[in-house]
């Protein structure tokens, strides 16, 4: 699919001031879990694509995981073409309106684009989401062109991002695709995981329901390793198999005190709170216990998303305790910065070393070490050390552990030699 400016050529306006999505007020949003950026008007995508000098070698594009020719569809929204821009994204990934809202741009093709050499970047990301979100609310969904039918069958297993894209993929070359997902509903950590307000699940229902119309069947409650092998999806006239079961096994801090109530993985809360709409309790019945005084540890995204999430839901304090300082965080720039602004307060350079219950085995508080930084380790951060003497207690009610996942074993052990 050409560009416009193939046919015709314009001035870029790389100086221009970058454009800012809008964002809902902090203390309005902190109390409830509707989105919390707007997304640009037509007027701010147009003038944000005309920030983008068209180069002839587009470092942005190496900077993207899946390749989207981003100079291609930003030049249909420079020239006021949004349906022209979200048929030419489509070209190249699946998942716009997803990847527009929760790609870490800032790390990746924004990283590389040609204008942030000298100016700020290219706000790619949103103008990925603007024609995205165009094109659902226009009503003109197109469906990406299928190729002739092959014959051959593909199980994907997981219906998270790689098992959507790879869906999409296969389908898009001919294949008939199966997807199996072990959860009531597909997407994978997109449900489960992030929340409503950084990712309304409609949108990915939206989504699925696209690759739905690319003839990609869903199967749900489908526990892959356990209900069938996959040895024996192949026996069953599978051609190939691709396994997405993402990381959802939690890592634990393994200190005293780990089993009392009222300790969480973020993994578990997040499930609760997102797929399970404990938010939205009792008009669905999975209650999430949340205390007054929470503390979350970890400075990943999952740890922003617990820390915010929790905020939403009450309590009187919540705290995000990180072993390193903010510096070194791998969260996104923009969570961190949000956290703050809805009432996040961020502990830095402390670590926990035990937790503490009551007589009945409920969580009552954290002793916690302070740290200071040395040199770098193998992540290229600084090595959080103790600083000898410097414990302290933290009364808290109810903690979180974001501190990374694992992959599950459920296939592994049950397919031998993968």
């Amino acid at each position: 699919m050409s560009s416009p400016t193939e046919a015709r050529r314009r001035t870029p306006q790389p100086k221009a001031p970058r454009n800012i999505m809008p964002e809902r007020p902090a203390q309005e949003r902190a109390k409830d879990f509707r989105e919390v950026a707007t997304g640009f008007t037509a007027e701010m995508a147009v003038a944000e694509a005309l920030r983008c000098l068209q180069c002839k070698k587009p470092l942005c594009i190496d900077g993207c995981p899946v390749g989207i020719d981003i100079p291609a569809f930003i030049d249909y929204v420079a020239e006021n073409d949004f349906a022209g821009g979200a048929r030419r994204i489509k070209v190249d990934t699946n998942l716009p309106a997803i990847c527009g809202r929760v790609c870490p741009q800032e790390k990746q093709c924004e990283e590389r684009c040609i204008v942030g050499k000298k100016h700020k970047p290219v706000s790619i990301g949103a103008l990925e989401r603007f024609v995205a979100d165009w094109e659902r609310e226009s009503g003109s969904v197109s469906v990406p062109e299928i190729a002739e039918a092959t014959g051959k069958k593909v199980a994907v297993v997981g219906s998270g991002p790689a098992g959507l894209t790879a869906a999409g993929e296969l389908a898009r070359r001919g294949h008939a695709v199966t997807v199996f997902e072990a959860l009531h509903e597909p997407g994978g950590v997109l449900v489960y995981g992030i929340p409503e307000f950084r990712l309304p699940k409609e949108i990915v229902r939206r989504e699925v329901d696209s690759l739905r119309q690319m003839g990609v069947e869903i199967q749900l409650n489908a526990l892959i390793g356990q209900a069938i092998t996959v040895d024996e999806l192949f026996n069953e006239g599978y051609d190939a198999v691709f396994i997405g079961t993402g990381a959802g096994l939690p890592h634990f801090l393994d200190i005293p005190g780990e089993n009392l109530n009222g300790i969480y993985t973020a993994n578990e809360f997040l499930t609760r709170v997102n797929l399970m709409k404990a938010y939205r309790f009792p008009e669905y019945h999975t209650p999430v216990y949340l205390g007054k005084r929470i503390a979350v540890f970890g400075g990943g995204n999952t740890a922003m998303d617990s820390a915010r999430t929790s905020l939403r839901l009450g309590p009187d304090s919540v705290k995000l305790i990180y072993r390193r300082s903010e510096a070194e965080m791998p969260a996104r720039l923009e969570e961190i910065h949000h956290g703050r602004d809805e009432g996040v307060e961020f502990v830095t350079l402390a670590a926990p070393l035990e937790f503490i219950g009551d007589e009945k085995g409920w969580l009552k508080a954290v002793r916690i070490i302070h740290m200071e930084l040395g040199e770098p380790d193998a992540s290229g951060r600084r090595r959080p050390i103790p600083i000898e003497g410097s414990e302290e207690l933290l009364e808290i009610d109810t903690a979180i552990i974001a501190i990374g996942n694992g992959p599950n074993q459920l296939i592994p052990n049950t397919t031998p030699g993968l």
